[in-house]
């Protein structure tokens, strides 16, 4: 049989619609058109927070075999390690006791100055118990999802803290759990104040430093801060309580080329190794002035005449009439 006598199209079997490339152009714009709509218009935040609630039983049966194998290895850890734990709270039984009875006497001293000075007192900011499940997956950022949601009550923006101090800030707010973003995240920064001088200044994320710490940007090579100074927050952001310690300087750069010292510390919570922490409530933002209050409107009542001319005048009248 000749060749060309042979139909060399494909059979209807094999027929597969578009071409390869044309799907993958198509699939390609949808992905990124998706993208830059999620990050300016949040257009699939109600769809990730449908499908984190769908799959958080999932995500709890996955979970509980981690948990079992995890609890049954911390058990006999802690059974080891209890007598010698039992031998140290004896003993900073003792040293809490005689801090306790200088705490008290300073914290009159404090509330003597308070009312001397006329300062609002510090009110102490609600919290909630929460307990770390995992990290998160991205391996770009520093964060954490804790077992609180919406339904517990926490809102985007929420501090965190462990016992030690600041631990991040919470940034996404699924219906059962929430993601914080550590202080040791590349994007997040706290207002800090140096507890020693009183100098406040921005602490910011930097990851790539020791395995994780902080940097303090924009301070002067000639700024009064020394290697071990204790950084606590401002609380001249509305977010963070102020006093929370924060991080401790662990070593400070000056160069003579340039105007800025290079600041680096060491975080004092525990980023790496929190399994409870507490979630606080936003310090609030300052709330909006009192309306003006109306202008009172003052009439000016008639001047009353004397007696005797008001007498005379009506006599007068009467005369005339007459």
């Amino acid at each position: 049989m000749p060749l060309g006598t042979l139909d060399r199209t494909a059979p209807p079997l094999f027929n597969q619609g578009q071409s390869a490339l044309s799907k993958l152009i198509f699939f390609g714009a949808l992905s990124l058109f998706l993208m830059v709509a999620d990050a300016r218009f949040h257009l699939v935040q109600p769809l990730r927070a449908a499908v984190g609630a769908v799959l958080y039983p999932v995500q709890w049966l996955a979970l509980k075999p981690v948990q079992l194998v995890v609890g049954g290895s911390r058990y006999f850890e802690d059974l080891q390690t209890a007598q010698r734990n039992e031998d140290e709270a004896h003993k900073a039984l003792m040293l809490q006791a005689e801090r306790a009875s200088q705490a008290d006497t300073l914290a009159q001293d404090n509330a003597r100055l308070r009312a001397l000075l006329e300062l609002r007192q510090t009110t102490q900011a609600p919290g909630r118990a929460a307990e770390v499940l995992y990290d998160a997956a991205d391996p770009y950022t520093r964060k954490i999802v804790i077992d609180q949601g919406l339904t517990q009550g926490v809102a985007a923006g929420s501090p965190v803290i462990d016992a030690h101090g600041v631990l991040g800030q919470v940034t996404q707010v699924q219906p059962f759990t929430s993601e914080v973003t550590l202080v040791i995240d590349r994007d997040l920064s706290i207002p800090v104040q140096n507890t020693r001088t009183g100098v406040r200044s921005v602490a910011f994320g930097d990851a790539s430093a020791h395995g994780g710490g902080l940097e303090l940007r924009f301070m002067a090579a000639n700024a009064d801060l020394q290697e071990g100074d204790l950084l606590s927050t401002s609380g001249v952001d509305g977010v963070y309580p102020p006093g929370l310690p924060v991080a401790k300087i662990e070593r400070i750069e000056r160069r003579a080329d340039s105007a800025f010292a290079r600041i680096y510390c060491v975080p004092l919570a525990h980023v790496t190794a929190a399994r409870y922490v507490l979630v606080l409530a936003p310090t609030g933002a300052p709330s909006a002035p009192p309306p003006a209050p109306a202008a009172a409107v003052v009439r000016k009542k008639p001047e009353a005449k004397p007696a005797g001319k008001a007498d005379k005048a009506d006599k007068k009248a009467v005369e005339r009439a007459r």
